[in-house]
Formats: C-alpha cells, structure tokens, sequence
C-alpha cells in the first residue's frame, strides 16, 4: 500500500497525459521541438517521481521524491509560460495546464512540508 490516500497519483497521470497531448499540436519547427522536449520531460516527471515517493521506504526518501516532483512542477511552470509568451499553444489549453501544475505545485508543497514537520516532530528518517 502506497503513502497517498488521496488521487494525487491520478492526477499527476492526468497533467502528464494532458502536458503530452498539448505538444502533439506544436508547430513543426526548432523553437518547437526544443520547447516541447523539456516541457515533455518535467510534466511527465511530475507524475513519476511522485509514483517513485508513494513507494518510498523512508520518510526522508519520500520528501526527497516529492521535493524533485515539485521542483519538476516548477520547471514545467517555467516552459508553459514560455510556451504562451511564444505563442505556440493556444491559450486556453496554457490556461488549464498552468492552473492545474499550479495546483500540482500547491500539493506537493504542502506535503513536503508536513512530512518535514513530521519527520521533525517523531525524529523518523
């Protein structure tokens, strides 16, 4: 049994998924393929790590996995924003991906800093 009692993992499958199928529709051309590899690669690392933490071992391996989820959320704020500065998808599809790794972010953060406190409180690792 994982850590997550909530749809955390489902959602960060969700993000992936939606992240992935927004570059399906980039232009064809070397802004695009730059853009859209490292964009590719943090929104689906999100998810990853994550799924990586909810098997974790110690408390401490699980904040330092949810600890890269978040910074990869981070990252993918990052080229969503540089996606739309450039124009290269349509701003309603910008809309709902930055709302929602903004809200990924908000979680992860939050988890981050209870099992801190957690493990502070208990002196687990």
């Amino acid at each position: 049994m994982g850590r997550f009692t909530g749809d955390l993992k489902e959602r960060t499958l969700s993000f992936g998924t939606e992240a992935m199928a927004a570059l399906a529709g980039l232009p064809n051309e070397p802004r695009s393929w730059v853009l859209g590899k490292q964009l590719g690669r943090s929104a689906t690392s999100i998810g990853a790590n994550a799924w990586e933490a909810d098997a974790a071992f110690t408390d401490s391996d699980f904040v330092y996995k949810i600890s890269i989820a978040r910074k990869e959320a981070g990252e993918t704020e990052y080229w969503l924003e540089l996606a739309r500065r450039l124009e290269l998808i349509p701003h309603y599809e910008h809309a709902a991906l930055a709302r929602e790794v903004n809200e990924l972010t908000k979680v992860l953060g939050t988890i981050v800093r209870k099992t801190q406190e957690h493990i502070s409180r208990s002196g687990s690792r």
